[in-house]
């Protein structure tokens, strides 16, 4: 029996009420909102890790995207990368290996993730072609004759067997979503990895997406192992300019009509979005995914409120991803400074994670998670004591605070640099 099937039943699983308890809210309330899927909780039924609950009232989540690529593949520097992501508080991780021996890196990450791991199917069914392609001048040829939709849906039951939680297949993907692109003609086109390798093929062949015409397959593949099915945005802007446009939107109906069967079948389902995004129309896209697909959970890369800041676009996803949180949000994908010129580096995943927590957490305080608020009271009674342990204690980033805080001589170990003598706390004390 699976959480969807248990939660049909009124019977509130381990899972459940492990994860209940972490978010400080009833257990069977959390029952009925996996029933209405409005929550997931990703955990193969194989593995043996904490549950993680997503969704309604809980607090928002973040992932980290970890990986290798054609250019560098390295499986001990993505067990870096992974160890940092967990040691920053990532909730989960993806890995979105396209290079090397990618089924070994996923089973590494696999065997060394205490949290739950993702990944895109996709990328393993492609890579043969792939590889075998890029050395000659017929490599888009190859890449649309050879690509085996049979192979797609082995990796993807092969993957579930090993113990993936969640999978991002992109199923709203269709012929039709396709054409509307084309008929407004983006500046971006299509950004997502994933999206851009199975629409590329869809045209070549004139077939439609085999994730959508075989979806009944793929819910089979994953009610067995209950992997949650993130309903990957192939369509997703890439650009300010083309956020929230028809094909965008087309897709998310599609998907919303893709929950609402999963639903019907046993299998949960969380939504993914954008994505480049104007920052007066980050609550719209939220309000949009939570209206058209049922209320089901959003995760959501950044969003990212402006095009132009490389290099610091773990500022500007995190901008966007408080607004998201904030506006019902439930899942922030991170995105590091390395974000559209390079892989991350273990510095580049850490700053990461940290600037998706403090967007998740800003957002958590304003859509009134329980709990959230508390911890900056906390954090507040401690510098009005000037009891610095305890204010690095209070804070995501403990190493960093007291790094910064010791390099620069102090008079006054009370205070700090900033105010020195002039301190207004310590000054404060004489009001009592």
């Amino acid at each position: 029996m699976n959480q969807i099937e248990a939660a049909k039943n009124n019977i509130v699983t381990d899972e459940m009420k492990y994860c209940a308890e972490a978010e400080g809210i009833p257990a069977m309330e959390l029952c009925q909102d996996i029933m209405n899927g409005y929550t997931v909780i990703t955990k193969n039924r194989i593995r043996n890790i904490k549950p993680l609950a997503v969704g309604k009232n809980l607090k928002t989540k973040v992932n980290a995207n970890i990986g290798s690529s054609g250019d560098s593949y390295n499986i001990e520097s993505e067990l870096e990368k992974l160890f940092a992501a967990m040691d920053s508080g990532a909730d989960a991780v993806m890995d979105l290996s396209t290079g090397g021996n990618i089924i070994e890196f996923r089973r590494e990450i696999l065997k060394n993730s205490s949290v739950p791991v993702g990944t895109v199917p996709l990328y393993e069914a492609f890579q043969p072609v792939m590889e075998n392609g890029a050395a000659g001048s017929d490599s888009y040829i190859n890449i649309m004759n050879k690509f085996d939709p049979e192979y797609l849906f082995e990796v993807i039951e092969r993957q579930c067997e090993e113990g993936v939680d969640f999978i991002t297949v992109h199923c709203g993907l269709t012929l039709e979503a396709i054409r509307k692109m084309n008929r407004q003609a983006r500046i971006m086109g299509i950004v997502s990895r994933g999206g851009s390798l199975i629409a590329s093929w869809m045209i070549k062949n004139n077939r439609e997406n085999p994730l959508y015409e075989s979806y009944d397959r793929l819910l089979k593949i994953a009610r067995k192992n209950d992997v949650v099915l993130s309903l990957g945005d192939g369509l997703r802007p890439g650009s300010l300019a083309d956020a929230t446009d028809r094909a965008q939107v087309s897709e998310l109906i599609t998907l919303g009509e893709l929950q609402k069967k999963a639903l019907e079948g046993g299998v949960q389902v969380i939504i993914e979005g954008p994505g480049h995004v104007p920052l007066n129309q980050v609550e719209t896209n939220i309000r949009l995914e939570k209206s058209l697909c049922n209320g089901a959970p959003f995760y959501v890369l950044g969003p990212l409120v402006t095009d132009i800041a490389p290099g610091y676009d773990h500022i500007t996803s995190a901008i966007g991803g408080a607004i998201a949180a904030g506006a019902g949000a439930d899942f922030l994908c991170y995105v590091t400074p390395a974000e559209h010129l390079r892989l991350p580096s273990v510095a580049d995943v850490k700053e990461g994670v940290i600037a998706a927590k403090i967007a998740a957490h800003a957002g958590d305080i304003a859509k009134g998670v329980k709990g959230a608020i508390e911890k900056d009271i906390t954090m507040s009674r401690n510098r009005r004591a000037m009891n610095w342990e305890a204010q690095y204690e209070s804070s995501l980033d403990p190493g960093k605070a007291r790094e910064i805080r010791a390099s620069l001589p102090l008079k006054d170990d009370k205070v700090c640099s900033m105010c020195s003598s002039y301190c207004s706390i310590k000054l404060n004390a004489s009001f009592k």
